[in-house]
């Protein structure tokens, strides 16, 4: 009997079942409990999350969508395993959207934003200073989707949203890189005087200046893992 990873959903939810599917199955792929290129099956996942095969399909459909899976034919699913050109094209498209919605944000925030913004902006410090990496990530989240809000472009917000979604499994490798996170509360710190000061240009470039930032140690954390995985093989 394999061993049980997923945890079954909650029935009692006022989110539609489909919905809790997907987001259990998006987020097992995003945390590492379903690895890069192992296929998934069906009948399995149905029987760890509680629930019948229909919802499952319908949710790989749109895992697939979203760029987590990849469906090979006569042989099913698989988590999808990014190279480093997939993932500089994600950072390469949301460097550009993410520069946009800072420059709309500049122009548009209110005043009840620019506070909350601040207020990130001291508990991302807190985070940091305590070694919360896991308030550090949902702090760090909320400062970019604050930004977003105030850029007043829903569709914007959610087609950055998306593409984020589709590296944040690599978040923590991320977050493990000497001073990036201090690195990234500077950034953020000068983004948010940007929008402060209602300079769009600024912020914009500041932005974009963040998001490649962020990809460059990403590859680099990626290229030192991945070395020390062929050293490993090499040596066994």
């Amino acid at each position: 009997m394999p061993e049980r990873r997923l945890t079954p959903v909650n029935l009692d939810s006022y989110k539609p079942l489909r919905e809790l599917v997907l987001d259990a199955i998006r987020s097992a792929i995003m945390d590492g409990t379903l690895q890069p290129r192992e296929r998934l099956m069906e009948i399995q996942m149905a029987e760890e999350l509680g629930v019948s095969r229909t919802p499952i399909r319908e949710a790989l459909r749109k895992l697939e969508l979203e760029g987590f899976i990849v469906m090979v034919p006569r042989k099913g699913a698989y988590v999808s395993d990014l190279s480093f050109k997939d993932i500089a094209d994600v950072f390469e498209i949301r460097a550009a959207l993410e520069g946009l919605a800072a420059g709309l944000a500049a122009e548009r925030i209110t005043e009840e934003e620019l506070e909350e913004m601040e207020r990130l902006l001291v508990e991302k410090r807190e985070a940091i200073t305590n070694d919360d990496i896991k308030r550090l990530v949902e702090v760090d989240t909320s400062f970019h989707e604050l930004m977003y809000k105030a850029s007043r472009n829903e569709r914007l917000g959610t087609i950055i949203s998306n593409l984020r979604e589709q590296i944040q499994r690599f978040r923590l490798t991320s977050l493990s890189y000497p001073g990036r996170n201090k690195e990234s509360l500077e950034e953020h710190k000068k983004i948010a005087e940007a929008i402060q000061s209602r300079d769009a240009q600024v912020a914009r470039q500041l932005a974009q200046d963040h998001i490649e930032n962020a990809e460059n140690i990403l590859i680099e954390c990626l290229k030192i893992e991945y070395s020390k995985k062929e050293g490993l093989s090499s040596s066994e």
